[in-house]
Order: C-alpha cells, then sequence, then structure tokens
C-alpha cells in the first residue's frame, strides 16, 4: 500500500522462538537495512534449495528484485527474516493477490537450518500478521518433488485444497486458526519447549567458568560439586590464571576449550558476564546457567544489563538458567549432574522440582533429603530472567523419569499459559504448588486487580488441577503422599490406631477437611502387641467401604516402636492392597527406615508409608491426595466457542478503540461497549440515552412499553432502595413522573431509557485480570449482601463447558436459581452461554482489563443483560494466544 513506512513495522511481531532442537532464534519484519543480508543468505543456499524456491537456477539476486524483498509495507507485503546472531537463516514473505482477502506465500531456510521447524513457524506468524491486516486465505506454489515444503503445509492443522499441473502443486487453504492447527501449534510448542529443557538437564559437557582454586568461592563451589557428584560428561574449568583446578586442566576462556560445550555454569561478577557471554555466543554454547547475582534484583541498571543479556543470548539460539539462580541438578543414573551451589546430589527418585528463589534452594534440597524424598531433576531460576517454570511443565509433561511435579513460585511469567499447561500435565502427573506473595499484588496491576477470597483462590487452583498449600512444610508433607502411595478410589477414610485420643484427634481433622469417615476409630489399646495391632490395619485396608487408611500410634512402653512399624509395612505388602496410607509412627517426620521401601541407593521410593508428627499434619496431607483424585476422575469438559462470535470484527473494534485513547486505559461508552459485546453474541436490552423528558417519551415509544428509566450515576443505579431506578413504567404520563424525580435526585438531566426485561434474579457476570491466573470469569448474585459476603465464584479463562456450569451452583445463594422453594427455576443453559461468550471475549481479547454485566436478569424466558460497563487497555498479564514465542524481554516482566 503506498506511503507506508517499510521500516515502521507493528513492534509485537517481533519474536523470540524455539526451534524444534530446543535452540532460539530472533524473528522480526524485514526493512530495507537487510538488503545486505538477504544477499548473503541467498549466497548460502544450494542449488537444490534455491531451485525448489524460485522455480529455476537464481544464482543471484537482481537489483530490481532485492529491492523489491527488502522492501515491503507490513500490511499488503509482509516479510519476516530468523535470524540467528547477525545471520539471517530464513525468509518467509506473502503479497496480497488483487487487493483481494487471498495473498500468495513462500518461505525458504538455509540448507544448515532445515529441519528445525523453521517453515511452520514461519507459516505461524506470517497467517498471524496476514489475518491482522484482513487477509482471510493462502495460497502457495510448489515443486511437487520439494517434499519437505509440502509437508510444511500438509501437517500445519490447516483445511488445504491442492490441484496439481505440470510437476506444480497449487495449495489454497483459509489461514483462520481451526482446532487442528492450534493444536498442532499447541503439540510442536511443547515438544520444542521441552527440548530447550532436555538440553539444559543433559549435557555432555559443562564449563564452569570463573572456577576458583580458593574453597569458599562460589566458582570453587559449583566446580566441586560437579566432580562430587560424579558428572558422567566432561566438566572443564575456566579460569585465565590457573593452569589447573582440583588436578583438572583450566582453560583461559571457553573458546580455548577444544571441544564443544553445552552448558556454561557462569560464576563470575556482573561486571564481568557480559565479557563472557561474548565468548559463549562465539563458542556455540547451547544453555548458560548464570549463578552470579547483581542483576535485576539489584536495582533498574542491573535489571537493564539482564534484559541485554537474555536478548543477545536468544538471538544466539541459546537459553538462560538465571542470573541469581542455584542451578540444576538431574539425578539420573546416566547424567548425575549437580550443577549447582548444593553440597549433595540428592537420592535418586520421581519427583521434579522447581522453585525462583536460590536463596531457598539448598532448604528444599535438604529437606527433601530429610524426608526421604527423592528427586529426578531441580531447577532453581533465580531471576528467571528466560528460562520459567512454564518450561519446566513442559519438559515433565513428557519426561518419563518425573511422576510428581512440585513448585515454589513467587510470581508467574505467563498466568494464562500456566493454567493451560498445568491443567494438561495435571491429568496425568499431580502438581503441588507454593504460590507465596498471594496477597502482594504488581503496581502495575493494582487498578484492575480485585482481591479474591481464600476459598476462591483454592477453586481457582483446583480448577487447573493443581494442589495449593500454603508452605514448604505442606509442601513437602503433601509430596511424600502423592510420591510413595497411590490415589485413592474415593473421600472414605478408615483410622485404626492404639490411642483412642489421638484417633479422635484424626477423626476431627478428616471431617474438618471434608472426609467421610469409613467407620469409628478403631483403637486397638495401648497393651495390644504387633500382631492385633496389624491385624487391625489388614481389616480396614481389606473393607471396602474405606478408600484410605490414617494409622495413629503411641509408642507403648513394653514394646518398641520399631516392632509394630515392621509389622505394620509387611501386612501392607502382604494384602498388596492399593489404598494409600499415612501415618503417625515413632514421632517420625517423612519416611521411617521400617516403613520404607527402599532402592538400592537406600532412598524411599514407591509403597514406602510416610510418617508424621501430628495426625492433624498426615490427614491435611491426605485430604489434599484425595481432593486432586477427585478431580482427576471429574469430566473434564470441552472448550465450545458459541456460535454467532465474530473474532476478527472484535480485534479490528479494539484495536480502534485504543488507538483513539492513545492506549490509555479507559471505560469505553455505551455505544462502544454495546457494539463489542454484539461481536460476542451478548445483546444488552435495547436502551437509549435522553436529556429532555420529551426525549424520553419518544424512546419510550420507539422501545416498546414497558419500559425502565435509570439515572446515569452507577452509584444512584446501585443503591438498594433503587433511588436511581423507575421500573415498569406502562405510560406516558409514568415516563414524564419518573424523569422529574430521576432529575431532582441526580441533579442531571441524562437518563437511560430502556425497555424492561422479563422480570428475573438479578444476577453478575464479571471479567477481570488476576495476577496469578490471569483472566477469571465470575459470577454471582447481584446486591449488597451478596457483594458483602464476598459470594462469588471464579474460574481462569480459558473455560470449558464444565466450568461454566460448576461455576453457576457454586455461589451460596445458586440455589435462587434453581427454583428453591417452589419458585420457577432460571434459565441456566441461557447463563451458561453467556459465561461461555464472556470467556472467548476475554481470550481473543487481553486488552479487555475489566467487564461487569450487571444486572442480569435471569428468568424462565432466558439471561437479558440490562447494563454492562467495559474498560479496556493495555493487557497487564501476557496473553496466550497467537504464533508461538518465547516471553518477550520487558523490564515490566
Amino acid at each position: 500500500m503506498a506511503g507506508r513506512d517499510p521500516f515502521d513495522y507493528p513492534r509485537d511481531w517481533e519474536a523470540d522462538v524455539v526451534l524444534s532442537d530446543g535452540g532460539t532464534v530472533h524473528l522480526r519484519p524485514v526493512v530495507p537495512a537487510d538488503a545486505d543480508g538477504l544477499v548473503s543468505f541467498h549466497g548460502k543456499l544450494s542449488e537444490r534449495t534455491r531451485y525448489f524456491r524460485y522455480f529455476g537456477a537464481y544464482p543471484r539476486i537482481p537489483e530490481k528484485d532485492l529491492k523489491r524483498f527488502s522492501t515491503v509495507d507490513h500490511h499488503d507485503r509482509v516479510a519476516f527474516a530468523a535470524f540467528l546472531g547477525d545471520d539471517i537463516i530464513a525468509v518467509g514473505r506473502y503479497e496480497r493477490l488483487d487487493d483481494g482477502p487471498s495473498a500468495e506465500v513462500a518461505f525458504v531456510v538455509d540448507d544448515a537450518h532445515q529441519g528445525r521447524g523453521l517453515g511452520s513457524i514461519l507459516l505461524e506468524h506470517l497467517a498471524a500478521a496476514a489475518s491482522e491486516s484482513g487477509l482471510r486465505r493462502f495460497v502457495a506454489e510448489v515443486l511437487a518433488e520439494n517434499a519437505a515444503m509440502v509437508r510444511v503445509f500438509r501437517d500445519a492443522g490447516y483445511q488445504v485444497s491442492r490441484e496439481f499441473e505440470e510437476g506444480v502443486l497449487h495449495l489454497e487453504f483459509d489461514i483462520d486458526p481451526t482446532e487442528e492447527s492450534l493444536a498442532v501449534a499447541r503439540s510442536r510448542e511443547q515438544a520444542a519447549e521441552a527440548r530447550s529443557v532436555h538440553n539444559l538437564l543433559h549435557p555432555k559437557s559443562v564449563a564452569v567458568i570463573g572456577a576458583s582454586a580458593e574453597p569458599g568461592k562460589v566458582g570453587h563451589v559449583a566446580f566441586v560439586n560437579l566432580l562430587a557428584a560424579a558428572f558422567t560428561g566432561t566438566v572443564y574449568p575456566v579460569n585465565p590464571e590457573h593452569r589447573s583446578i582440583r588436578g583438572v586442566r583450566a582453560y583461559p576462556s571457553v573458546l580455548d576449550i577444544p571441544d564443544s560445550v553445552d552448558l556454561a555454569l557462569v560464576a563470575v561478577p556482573a561486571e564481568a558476564v557480559e565479557s563472557v557471554l561474548d565468548a559463549c555466543l562465539a563458542k556455540g554454547v547451547k544453555t548458560l546457567l548464570i549463578v552470579s547475582g547483581g542483576f535485576g534484583e539489584a536495582g533498574p541498571h542491573g535489571l537493564h544489563a539482564e534484559l541485554r543479556l537474555v536478548g543477545e543470548a536468544r538471538a544466539h539460539g541459546m537459553r538462560v538458567v538465571g542470573p541469581n539462580a542455584l542451578g540444576v541438578l538431574n539425578t539420573a543414573p546416566g547424567v548425575r549432574l549437580n550443577a549447582t551451589l548444593a553440597p549433595r546430589l540428592p537420592g535418586r527418585g520421581r519427583t521434579g522440582f522447581f522453585c525462583q528463589s536460590g536463596a531457598l534452594g539448598t532448604a528444599i534440597l535438604a529437606d527433601a533429603e530429610a524426608r526421604g524424598l527423592g528427586l529426578s531433576t531441580f531447577v532453581s531460576a533465580g531471576n528467571r530472567a528466560d528460562v520459567s517454570g512454564n518450561d519446566l511443565l513442559q519438559y515433565w509433561e513428557t519426561d518419563p523419569d518425573t511422576d510428581l511435579v512440585l513448585l515454589y513460585l513467587e510470581s508467574f511469567g505467563n498466568p494464562r499459559k500456566f493454567a493451560r499447561l498445568a491443567r494438561r500435565l495435571a491429568r496425568t502427573k499431580p502438581i503441588v504448588a507454593v504460590k507465596s506473595g498471594r496477597h502482594a499484588v504488581r503496581s502495575q496491576l493494582a487498578a484492575t486487580s480485585t482481591e479474591i477470597d481464600e476459598i476462591s483462590v483454592q477453586a481457582l487452583f483446583e480448577q487447573a488441577g493443581v494442589v495449593r498449600v500454603e508452605s514448604l512444610a505442606q509442601l513437602f508433607d503433601t509430596a511424600l503422599v502423592f510420591a510413595h502411595q497411590p490415589l485413592p478410589a474415593g473421600p472414605r477414610v478408615a483410622i485404626v490406631g492404639n490411642s483412642s485420643a489421638i484417633g479422635l484427634l484424626a477423626a476431627d481433622t478428616a471431617r474438618a477437611q471434608g472426609l467421610r469417615l469409613a467407620s469409628d476409630p478403631v483403637d486397638v489399646g495401648p497393651q495390644a502387641g504387633p500382631e492385633d495391632f496389624a491385624k487391625a490395619v489388614g481389616e480396614a485396608l481389606t473393607s471396602p467401604d474405606t478408600d484410605a487408611l490414617v494409622v495413629v500410634f503411641a509408642p507403648p512402653v513394653a514394646i518398641p516402636g520399631t516392632a509394630y512399624a515392621r509389622a505394620l509395612r509387611e501386612t501392607v505388602v502382604e494384602l498388596g492392597q492399593q489404598k494409600p496410607i499415612v501415618s503417625t509412627f515413632l514421632a517420625a517426620e517423612g519416611v521411617p527406615d521400617e516403613l520404607a521401601v527402599s532402592t538400592e541407593e537406600g532412598v524411599p521410593t514407591r509403597g514406602s508409608i510416610p510418617s508424621y508428627p501430628s495426625p492433624e499434619r498426615a490427614v491435611n496431607a491426605l485430604a489434599k491426595v484425595v481432593r486432586y483424585a477427585a478431580w482427576r476422575q471429574r469430566p473434564q469438559g470441552t472448550l465450545v466457542r458459541p456460535s454467532r462470535i465474530h473474532t476478527e470484527q472484535a480485534q479490528v473494534i479494539v484495536r480502534e478503540l485504543l488507538a483513539a485513547e492513545d492506549g490509555k486505559t479507559t471505560v469505553l461508552p455505551d455505544p462502544d461497549v454495546v457494539r463489542l459485546l454484539g461481536c460476542y453474541g451478548i445483546d444488552v436490552v435495547p436502551f437509549r440515552v435522553v436529556s429532555t423528558v420529551d426525549e424520553a417519551v419518544a424512546a419510550a415509544a420507539e422501545l416498546g412499553y414497558p419500559v425502565t428509566l435509570k439515572a446515569v450515576d452507577e452509584r444512584l443505579r446501585g443503591r438498594p432502595d433503587l433511588a436511581g431506578v423507575r421500573l415498569d413504567l406502562g405510560s406516558e404520563d409514568a415516563v414524564r413522573t419518573a424523569y422529574a424525580t430521576l432529575r431532582e435526585i441526580s441533579g442531571e438531566d441524562d437518563v437511560y431509557v430502556q425497555r424492561m426485561a422479563p422480570k428475573g434474579l438479578s444476577c453478575v457476570i464479571g471479567l477481570q485480570d488476576d495476577p496469578s491466573f490471569g483472566s477469571l470469569v465470575s459470577f454471582g448474585l447481584s446486591g449488597l449482601v451478596s457483594t458483602l459476603l464476598g459470594d462469588r465464584a471464579y474460574r481462569a479463562v480459558p473455560v470449558t463447558d464444565v466450568d461454566a456450569a460448576t461455576l453457576l451452583r457454586e455461589p451460596r445463594t445458586a440455589p435462587l436459581l434453581t427454583g428453591y422453594r417452589g419458585d420457577e427455576p432460571a434459565d441456566l443453559a441461557a447463563l451458561q452461554d453467556m459465561v461461555l461468550r464472556v470467556a472467548a471475549l476475554a481470550e481473543d481479547n487481553p486488552e479487555v482489563r475489566s467487564l461487569t454485566l450487571d444486572p442480569i436478569l435471569a428468568s424462565p424466558d432466558g439471561a437479558f443483560v440490562a447494563n454492562a460497563r467495559l474498560v479496556l487497555g493495555p493487557p497487564p498479564s501476557r496473553p496466550d494466544t497467537g504464533p508461538r514465542r518465547l516471553r518477550a524481554i520487558n523490564p515490566q516482566d
């Protein structure tokens, strides 16, 4: 299009992306300054690749073509280049055909980088840009023998039509995302991000940059820990002042190492890290692990250095852990990696652990060992400048050595993505999370964040299948049950012990946690021997009424408690029952030797019975496992997109409104609210805003009687005495009287005239952004009492049909909607449909900062929106839509 600046492209089109082999590249639109880079790129292509792309030899780019290739308008003609460092390694472009809705698309990849998934990534980003520019369809001409390119189009998940003529395939497909294309993109994202973490945790060589000969220095500790763990790869100390460290030859620089380096552990002062990075980039190191501090946590200058470092690393194909990280470890026998500042490699287990805090990391590892919890992998990400908890969730989903995931989170990099990944992973592997800072809302979120009560917070985590705990102690309490015991089939708990007082304490805790007692607690008495004790345990376990067992034991004076512990374990092994057991045994915390089923290395494993110092802790841990098992058994539901949704039209409106406000957060005027909601099939009961009594009468006649008159001031409309509302006005005289009264009360000429909706219960559906979960949809009944009691239910976006149905039934006042005391039930299906529409709006338009539909009149005839308020602005939490990309490097992250 004439007049467009070829240097001015949408900045959000730039992206760092992870390729299928776990490496990274930087993607951005082509500008005229890239001409020399394009010539260099073209010169490296093989004859075969050039033939496939241009259908001929095309050895050089003519000047005329070069100008056309490098100068595009970023609308009708768009080109993306993938950069590795300063070099272009792939180019994709589209060009609109005849000013219509179709564009021809093509791309070419450097021979050395083919097979890394660049073609599919370019196609995703080109399709997103094309959709933004109003295009709806791509066409492509591909030589039939170019199997790799045909496969890119065929496997993208679009419905591709093809025609064959004289050795050329003509392909056409709509670029609107389909369920299949989204599923393909998600699957590729998971594989690529998991691969990048695999590279981090399975290095064949590690360079310790800053390895020191002085005990006590960070570089010395990191180097010695790698050696002490018997790492199966090669360790290279890097120190320009020493020929060797601890008897291992040292190198002045990573560039002097003769072999390739997979992982560089950086332990030099912050001011020296930049020069280290340059050497690592030149060496082609795959992953950088920075244990050095003095970056983002040290203030604005440190943050700037951190962002620059990560940007450079990603652009050169490298992922970064840290800075300020404790490190990473992998206990697999074929790896034995302890690239941390913790002194010991933990025992081998099947639990993956992610935490941000380096300071807490050492204590976490020590606690895990003391409790008898073996680990598979551990990552302490420090400032989490690049590699985050979401990356680890992607890895653990397909890691055969991990059955349980533990998270200690201080903040979410991308809450929407976390919710999506957690919900998927938790279907097969439990996730237990400590989330600190629950009530500390970041300043940039304060304007639209609403404090949510703890019951709702719990429900939100459970919606995603995440077991939320309040402390590290609870994290390990719960983890021991998941790691060593099977999941229960239900909530019925049997209690067996030798103390009635402790048994009753366990029973009270079980009831408080919502568990059901299979029977009264069984007390064998303090004089019972190990055989009697074991017999009672066996009877409780084999009862068909028991789903789980709590064993409470107070050591008697006459017989050693260890005899009872052995009798308990032998009974369980003999019966082979697949029911979880927790205990309070020998006043132990963790897994006592007598209750352990150990590996060859002496680490407790599956079948071990965890013990707790008190029955309350034992039952609380078991209750969390019971709730998780119930979540796994519930129907997942499906993500439903209701009919009559016009996403592209809505996004055009959002961009137009934000541009008019210079991107500032703003409350939309009523006509724009109606317009935007209409794109999602949410209709507001017809209304007019009038300024005189005659206009009010005319509007009432136009809308049709009966009508309601409402004050423009929200405070008056929301009063319980209805001071700002006049209902059921059926005549001209009634309208005139109501107008005069409202004008006197409000002191304003303007009032709303609105057609009366069918009478029903007043409900409210809301949308807001939360720092922990991203966009939340809320539901409750309107009114002062519900507001004061906080009687709202919440679900995180995306919302399934099951989520929407249970959301409506969760508030304590919800029975009023289902025919309480003989009233006719409201149309819950209409309310559920509205919840799904609001969720779709939130998912498609993260710029919608908040939305309130209040009141919605829910009646047997449907659900009718009488009023809506919508706030638009830059999204505070990152969207989880669009083409694949890494978290943006941004000072606000």
